[in-house]
């Protein structure tokens, strides 16, 4: 009897997610090809918000800019596999892959290839459908660990054929050990483990077909009996390392499959499959498109240029693709280590943290749009903490990649704490910041022993002293906040590290040896993308030399010249747009003069005109940045999307704010593009952003109401949008310069 209450209970929810996405709005603003051009990364297949699954199609091809399988200069699919990192700039994933034939073909290795036009494709929030020039038309929706496919074969085939292909290898990634096992003539399981940038990968998948497999071949041969193949790399091959298995079915013209996904075994795969009870693709599909439109409705705008709201809800979107879910459902998953672990109190483990690019704008943005999934997130760094004894700095299948630099979980994590938020324990958050603030690891001995991180210690030593500093001043709030006194102190101190690597005769952040002495010779256009080489990760001087941003006022002290800050600033965004070295990064992109937008170090720097009275040089720039460097066409981003850093840098800004220093909740005024946004916030009450008499050339802030009342301040505080309300912008063509000229309207600085 309860097994079939569930399956009532299932039909319901299917049927309400049905009539919700009869009456869908947003989505048809989501552009889902943006990313895939250019060095965007992004991937366009079907998926449903945060979820495990992500099916989506992948071209056959590896290179940089097929690290989620597809990029939009590509005329071929290879298959369409389950899982897909967005935005990233290293390539791993693309576990359990599938592929449609026109029939068998008894060979193990096969180029699965196909060539489509772009004219028979269709990206949708939770639909992908494209018709292949061989006449096959695969549609693709999900739920989130089920994959959902539906294969339309062109009539007089007379043996349709899926393949499953546990070697769909590109890029970084690898097959280890790998296994197909027939449960009977509709279901087989297995599992894929693999070495990629995450070391250590477990998926397990269940596929289900809604009609009797006719035939079955694994690795090309026909299969006479029910057994299973697998391999291994450890020399003991039982049949050769790469698995694969041609499912035929004489016949049909229609045939649909399930796959789903776990991390933990294959039971629990086998028992992921109840996602969806049915096999009526539009019901899925309805059911994936409504929870879309849920999360895109959680900031309402209003615009009259179209073009502008695709933008934002695709970048809205993009926001709401990862971190993903790791654990089944009853939340047990399987660790990097082979441990088997249980999330408490009914919650969830997720995995894909980019912390480096996402700490900036996408997780403050959490503390907005995911009230009921942020809990979970944030405890699933305590989670990878307690197992691994370091927060995580790059966590990818909860393996720590250690890609890129600072600890920025630690600003995550003490942001939350800073608001509340609920289900976190601060004692415990706080003891895991303090843990990777002593680590012996990634330089941070020598940052503590010298006050700044040694070139001759290791490179990259300039951008890691100023993000060790800023994370250090998170610890240190959170420390004040729970009475913590002496560490306060400590760590308050710390956070001045970054004074270490200031040349008041040039302005910039220079490197330096442990002699205290600076590198000779400076060039601030000099790149170098060896990490261990550079000075500056991802970038320059230019770039990284604006890192303060708990004390942007500190940093404008140390300048000589009245105003040094400012003109330096000024000089940044006219320099010319180049860079020197022989091995330069191609991560620093998206040029105005030096402001390089397609890479993260320079996203807040446009708002730091704010903390020193010149808030109207942020407003001009603001909107220059979001009209030069967000389109909606494939190449739309500026450069890697990250995540959905990029992304929640469009969404902040889009509406008119951003949070600068991304701790404690100060969220800093720019220039609206839209003309208004309706945000729910989290505690059930609606924030509205308006932006009065708002165009393409009113750029400009020429006053602010916060509900009918003068507003001065040229940046609003978390606490204050809890209340709900209105913030009323009049937008002119002209500066206003004496809005946020007086102190007393600025964000935060520890010096004022």
């Amino acid at each position: 009897m309860r097994n079939k209450h569930l399956f009532g209970l299932s039909f319901l929810a299917i049927g309400l997610a049905t009539n919700l996405a009869h009456a869908q709005d947003l989505n048809k603003h989501v552009n889902l090809l943006i990313g895939t051009g250019g060095h965007g990364h992004t991937y366009p297949g079907a998926t449903v918000p945060f979820s495990m699954v992500q099916l989506s199609p992948d071209n056959g091809k590896g290179g940089w800019d097929w690290v989620s399988g597809y990029h939009i200069s590509s005329d071929s699919i290879a298959g369409f596999s389950h899982m897909h990192l967005s935005g990233t700039g290293i390539g791993d994933w693309l576990d359990i892959a599938v592929m449609p034939m026109l029939g068998p073909i008894q060979q193990a290795k096969i180029d699965t290839r196909v060539k489509f036009s772009r004219q028979n494709e269709v990206a949708q929030p939770g639909h992908y459908k494209v018709k292949l020039d061989n006449g096959i038309q695969a549609d693709l929706t999900s739920t989130e660990r089920v994959g959902f496919h539906q294969y339309t074969f062109p009539t007089g085939t007379s043996k349709p054929t899926i393949r499953l292909d546990l070697d769909h290898t590109y890029n970084w990634d690898k097959p280890l050990e790998t296994e197909i096992r027939i449960i009977n003539d509709s279901t087989l399981i297995g599992k894929r483990y693999s070495q990629g940038w995450a070391n250590r990968q477990r998926v397990y998948f269940a596929l289900r077909t809604s009609a009797s497999i006719n035939e079955l071949l694994l690795n090309g041969a026909l299969v006479t009996e029910q057994r299973s193949i697998a391999s291994s790399s450890d020399g003991k091959e039982k049949n050769v390392k790469a698995v694969n298995a041609q499912l035929v079915f004489a016949g049909k013209s229609d045939v649909k499959i399930k796959v789903a996904l776990s991390m933990t075994s294959e039971e629990k795969a086998l028992a992921a499959l109840s996602e969806i009870p049915t096999w009526s693709f539009d019901t899925v599909k309805n059911q994936a498109q409504a929870k879309w439109e849920a999360e895109l409705g959680k900031i309402k705008v209003e615009s009259s240029d179209e073009r502008l709201k695709t933008i934002f809800y695709s970048a809205l979107y993009h926001t709401a693709v990862a971190p993903t879910l790791y654990s089944d459902k009853d939340g047990a998953y399987k660790n990097a280590k082979g441990e088997l672990h249980n999330m408490p109190h009914g919650g969830q483990r997720y995995t894909f943290f980019s912390m480096w690019d996402t700490f900036r704008a996408l997780k403050p943005l959490f503390t907005i749009t995911q009230p009921q999934r942020y809990t979970d997130i944030l405890n699933s760094l305590l989670a990878f903490h307690d197992e691994n004894g370091l927060l995580p700095v790059w966590d990818l299948s909860t393996f720590e990649t250690n890609t890129m630099t600072g600890y920025h979980s630690v600003p995550v994590l003490a942001d939350a704490v800073l608001k509340d938020w609920p289900g976190v324990d601060a004692e415990r958050a706080y003891q895991a910041m303090r843990n990777s603030a002593f680590q012996e690891i990634r330089e941070v001995p020598a940052y503590i022993e010298y006050g700044y991180v040694p070139q001759d210690v290791n490179g990259g030593s300039v951008t890691k002293t100023l993000e060790y500093a800023f994370d250090d001043y998170c610890i240190a709030l959170v420390a004040k906040k729970l009475g913590k006194k002496e560490d306060y102190e400590l760590f308050i101190k710390r956070a001045k590290s970054y004074v270490n690597h200031f040349d008041p005769q040039t302005g910039f952040m220079r490197a330096k040896y442990k002699n205290g002495k600076f590198v000779e010779p400076f060039d601030p256009f000099y790149s170098e993308h060896d990490f261990d080489k550079s000075q500056y990760i991802e970038g320059n001087a230019w770039q990284h030399s604006f890192f303060v941003p708990h004390d942007v006022r500190g940093l404008a002290k140390l300048f000589p010249q009245k105003n040094g800050l400012g003109l330096m600033l000024d000089t940044l965004f006219k320099a010319p747009s180049h860079m020197t070295g022989e091995n330069q990064s191609p991560d620093a992109s998206g040029f105005i003069g030096q402001y390089a937008h397609g890479n993260e170090p320079s996203h807040h720097i446009a708002y730091m005109y704010a903390y020193i009275g010149e808030a109207w040089k942020t407003q001009e720039k603001i909107r220059h940045i979001v009209d030069s460097m967000y389109h909606d066409r494939p190449d739309g981003y500026a450069g890697n999307e990250d995540a959905g850093q990029m992304s929640a840098w469009a969404v902040w800004s889009m509406m008119g704010l951003y949070p600068a220093s991304p701790v404690g909740g100060e969220y800093v005024f720019g220039s609206p593009s839209l003309d208004k946004a309706a945000i729910s916030m989290p505690n059930g009450k609606t924030f509205t952003i308006i932006a009065k008499n708002n165009s393409p050339k009113n750029v400009y802030i020429k006053s602010a109401k916060l509900n009918g009342k003068a507003y001065n301040k040229v940046y609003i505080t978390h606490s204050d949008m809890l209340l709900g309300g209105e913030l009323v912008f009049d937008m002119s063509d002209k500066p206003n310069e004496k809005f946020g000229k007086q102190k007393n309207s600025w964000p935060t600085s520890m010096e004022n």
